[in-house]
């Protein structure tokens, strides 16, 4: 089995959900006993948050490099990145590491294209959703995205950060996410991507009819395969 090193705690209560995926993905498949070989390295979010707003990627991407190179010292096999936004400076990361890192956006695109799905709705925080680095993952790989208006990506972007980042779960911000999805599906989104990892504490399936593809799930899932050879 090969290991995984985990880079998380942004925010930390998504990071236990990749955990939890990862382990029972490989109890699924091999059953007894077994569970993942698994490397978190776990930094501080409110740093990084700091340099998100401040546009400082390149701090951004010093401290999750350190980090990354923590886990490849300790003997991660490859890296999974636990959010979306920081894949933002996956390249710079990537470059400061030999093992390589398992893109969120890259997994979730074949999941898509599995699916058949190619026109899709994207939520996320503002930088997922309105810069062309995640984005352009899923356009190269033959799938049109759709996101919501500016003022609706503001408030999304909000909900993530004030609440869900530290654990908030709120019916109004439900509601307001569900309506989003309806609106996305209306204008031809044969699917919505919860571009954030933290958004499929808030919202799930069951919610809704619009088919919806938690990144969480897909990258955690993506991570435990890969440690099995499956």
């Amino acid at each position: 089995m090969k290991t995984i090193g985990l880079l998380g705690g942004m925010s930390w209560e998504s990071t236990t959900d990749y955990y939890r995926l990862i382990n029972e993905t490989v109890k699924k498949e091999l059953g007894g006993l077994h569970s993942a070989k698994c490397i978190l390295y776990s930094v501080d979010f409110e740093e990084i948050e700091k340099y998100q707003f401040a546009n400082q990627w390149d701090e951004s991407a010093r401290v999750l490099g350190d980090a990354c190179r923590s886990l490849e010292r300790a003997g991660a096999d490859y890296i999974v990145i636990c959010t979306n936004t920081m894949h933002k400076i996956v390249d710079q990361i990537q470059a400061q590491v030999k093992i390589p890192i398992i893109h969120i956006a890259d997994v979730t695109a074949q999941e898509l294209k599995r699916q058949k799905i190619d026109r899709v709705g994207l939520l996320g925080t503002k930088f997922t959703m309105e810069e062309d680095f995640y984005k352009n993952r899923l356009i190269e790989k033959g799938i049109d995205v759709i996101i919501p208006n500016h003022d609706d990506c503001e408030k999304i972007s909000a909900i993530i950060y004030d609440e869900l980042c530290l654990g908030q779960i709120n019916e109004d911000s439900k509601q307001f996410y569900l309506k989003v999805v309806d609106e996305l599906h209306q204008q031809g989104a044969q699917g919505v991507i919860l571009g954030c990892t933290e958004i499929g504490e808030l919202i799930q399936q069951k919610d809704t009819t619009v088919p919806l593809f938690d990144t969480t799930r897909i990258h955690a899932v993506k991570a435990a395969e890969m440690a099995i050879d499956k």
